[in-house]
């Protein structure tokens, strides 16, 4: 039996394996290769724009005198050190608030739900990385979320969510007229301030794939927000922090 496996594996690699591929799987064999040269395109375009910005940097630079060069990359490391002191200032915040209250540590992908210094749940959580979204031109720069925000709503499976235009266009769904739909955020969700949201996949709709993740969106298991969402109220802080 192993011997058999092993040569119908060994013949699909072969060139006359693929040939009968194409023949039987047209269509999938074409759409699989229009994928891989889109992407190929994708990361050519990439590059390309990261070479032309590395460029018109180190163009500018060039331009600079020493003492101009010294002023830019004290400034650049000023910016960062006090983002840093501020995300560490939150931190401590979140630590030291004896009210109920949800911690997200962005980096570590961590949400703690916490009281007066008591760790009372840890859950793993996915955040999208920074993306813009959106058809050009009316387009929408989403990066992870840092700072202190609020809870302004807490959703069951029949409250509405307005779900914003470009999540249609990123799931590449014609957008409505009427963009409030009752439970696309599945049985429990929360929205913060800023229109950010935690969810879990919900069972149906266009947001059930757990390939997708929602940008600018926190997502946790459906167990974990089914065991926290009773003790959250509006009015909660939620800190995000690195």
């Amino acid at each position: 039996m192993y011997h058999y496996a092993h040569g119908r594996m060994s013949g699909a690699a072969s060139p006359g394996g693929l040939d009968a591929l194409r023949r039987r799987y047209p269509r999938t064999v074409a759409i699989l290769a229009a994928l891989v040269a889109l992407f190929l395109v994708a990361d050519t375009i990439l590059a390309m724009r990261y070479l032309r910005y590395r460029n018109e940097t180190a163009r500018l630079r060039a331009g600079m005198s020493d003492a101009e060069r010294m002023r830019a990359d004290m400034v650049e490391a000023s910016e960062q050190d006090r983002l840093g002191v501020a995300l560490e200032l939150l931190r401590r915040q979140a630590a030291g608030d004896q009210q109920l209250h949800l911690a997200i540590a962005v980096d570590s992908g961590v949400m703690r739900l916490e009281r007066d210094g008591a760790r009372l749940r840890e859950m793993a959580i996915a955040i999208a990385g920074e993306q813009v979204v959106g058809t050009a031109p009316d387009t929408v720069r989403i990066a992870p979320p840092r700072g202190a925000r609020s809870i302004e709503r807490t959703l069951g499976p029949r409250d509405r969510w307005d779900v914003p235009a470009w999540v249609y266009s990123d799931r590449g769904l014609p957008v409505p007229a009427d963009r409030a739909v009752a439970g696309v955020l599945g049985r429990d969700a929360l929205v913060l301030s800023g229109g950010m949201v935690i969810y879990a996949i919900p069972d149906s709709g266009m947001l059930a794939d757990s390939s997708y993740l929602l940008p600018g969106a926190v997502r946790l298991s459906r167990a974990d927000l089914r065991a926290i969402a009773p003790n959250i109220a509006p009015g909660v802080t939620v800190y995000f922090y690195e």
